[in-house]
């Protein structure tokens, strides 16, 4: 091993470490701020607990040595950081544009995408994963948010559809670099400002470790052993 593969070795192991103890930190609040039918489901929490820290911070410093990705890890709060637009980066999320990508893009179980929550206050996209396609009626379900409908509208015109694309409160994207950027750095907007990003729980900074930054048609290819 030469001095300089050291010197990273002992980066990535420092690296790890404090991942590690922010995610624990944070996953503790959680499940103490948490409402469990009984004590038995707080125990199998705490009990696969280890398991996912592990492997969260093993594939967030792995991420971050790959130099595709735009990524900044932010060790100390275990999260990424990027650039926040002003402005929800919605250009090209017409409605038709979006379920265009999801019928054509020949998608697949596990997919990573992008999915915007909206509420009175603000507005936020989050990462969740395709876990059913059904083409044949044209929609697609994610492992959080459920089903969405694929229905083409061609009779709309741009901005009738844009309104539509994004009249409910959840709404499926169409993967691109700055829609996922700004759902891996948990940023939310307030009317047409931007404000504090949020932290990504434990499951979406597993799947952020899964995009593939160079075709999101894709999932990630993990090396070293590591399967995400």
């Amino acid at each position: 091993m030469t001095q300089a593969n050291l010197w990273q070795t002992q980066i990535d192991s420092s690296s790890f470490a404090e991942l590690c103890a922010a995610l624990y930190q944070r996953e503790i609040n959680v499940l103490a701020q948490g409402d469990f039918p009984h004590c038995q489901a707080l125990q199998a929490r705490l009990k696969s607990l280890p398991h996912y820290v592990s492997r969260t911070a093993h594939a967030m410093v792995q991420v971050n040595n790959q130099q595709h990705s735009p990524l900044l890890l932010d060790v100390q709060n275990a999260n990424w950081s990027a650039k926040q637009n002003s402005t929800l980066p919605l250009s090209g999320q017409a409605i038709d544009d979006v379920n265009r990508w999801y019928l054509t893009s020949n998608i697949r179980v596990g997919l990573v995408v992008p999915i915007i929550n909206r509420t009175s206050k603000q507005a936020t996209i989050v990462l969740d994963c395709v876990d059913r396609i059904d083409l044949a009626k044209g929609r697609v379900r994610t492992n959080v948010a459920g089903w969405f409908e694929l229905t083409h509208s061609t009779l709309e015109d741009e901005t009738s559809k844009k309104l539509k694309s994004f009249s409910n409160d959840q709404q499926l994207l169409k993967p691109n670099k700055k829609v996922m950027m700004a759902a891996c750095a948990g940023h939310t907007w307030q009317g047409s400002h931007k404000s504090a990003p949020l932290l990504p729980s434990l499951r979406e900074l597993l799947l952020s470790c899964n995009i593939n930054w160079k075709n999101f048609k894709k999932t990630a290819v993990v090396t070293n052993g590591l399967t995400i």
